[in-house]
């Protein structure tokens, strides 16, 4: 990341903000929607329930459907 960035500053000159490219922030939130599904993957083995195929899953949310 270590471009540079600019601060938006209050009246006593304490930063309250700062302005980053377009390109940056889409690559920041890219970041962290990887780190959320690290997240619930772990999460997901962690809790010990026996793993669905996919096919079957899908199947399963077709027939609650109805």
């Amino acid at each position: 990341m270590g471009k540079e960035r600019q601060f938006l500053v209050d009246e006593r000159g304490q930063k309250i903000a700062v302005v980053i490219s377009i390109q940056e922030y889409q690559e920041m939130l890219e970041g962290l929607e990887d780190l959320e599904a690290i997240r619930e993957f772990k999460e997901a083995k962690a809790s010990g329930e026996t793993p669905v195929p996919l096919d079957e899953a899908i199947a399963r949310i077709e027939r609650n459907r109805k």
